[in-house]
């Protein structure tokens, strides 16, 4: 059964960005910034994805792609991933998906933890599967194995463990919305996200994605 999206303004979250607004990103450069800079001047849609081999993060980042830059431009809406490797994994995972929007990475996982996100995975009737992950178990373990042993850097571009989610904040440290990932297929579907955070505009992710006016 499909879930009913959340309304907005009924999902505030119960965390604090304040205890993570010091903590430093950083881009494809290795260029530090405070965490605090996404969302100080403009409301922001910031996903936090599990490690950049994780076969459901990368699809689910795919989609991503496929968020027109005029629909949030037109909401004054920043679209933010925040990965926990090092910085040198960024672009080959850009290239990789398609994805334009902005990207940092989180190597020491400290917004992470200190937001409280789950470390282990758990399956429940509350978790259901997203609708952006394609592929089966078994195939997306091999395509993540796989890709672990053809990058330049043999690792798991982050902690296995560690579950995402997403945030809807700013502007200043107001959260308009919070959700941590149970587990890898627990994705807060894109169009929801977008929703919420007053893009007027949806995705069809199809495989011919088209713009729908609503």
């Amino acid at each position: 059964a499909a879930r009913d999206p959340p309304r907005s303004g009924t999902a505030v979250a119960d965390i604090n960005l304040k205890d993570v607004e010091d903590c430093l990103i950083y881009d494809r450069r290795g260029v530090s910034f405070l965490f605090k800079s996404l969302y100080q001047d403009s409301k922001s849609v910031i996903i936090f994805v599990r490690n950049f081999l994780c076969y459901s993060c990368k699809e689910y980042v795919d989609d991503l792609s496929k968020v027109p830059r005029g629909a949030l431009e037109e909401a004054g809406i920043r679209l933010v991933v925040i990965g926990q490797s090092s910085h040198q994994h960024i672009e080959p995972f850009c290239l990789l998906t398609g994805y334009s929007h902005e990207i940092y990475v989180d190597p020491k996982r400290s917004i992470y933890l200190k937001l409280g996100m789950k470390r282990e995975e758990t399956f429940t009737d509350s978790a259901l599967p997203s609708p952006h992950v394609k592929s089966g178990l078994f195939m997306g373990q091999i395509k993540s194995i796989w890709r672990a042993m053809t990058s330049p850097a043999f690792d798991f571009q982050g902690d296995l463990h560690q579950q995402g989610g997403a945030i809807i904040a700013g502007p200043g440290s107001q959260v308009y919305f919070c959700h941590f990932d149970m587990n890898r297929l627990d994705h807060m579907p894109i169009s929801w996200l977008l929703q919420l955070a007053g893009v007027q505009q949806s995705l069809d992710f199809s495989p011919k994605p088209k713009i729908m006016h609503v």
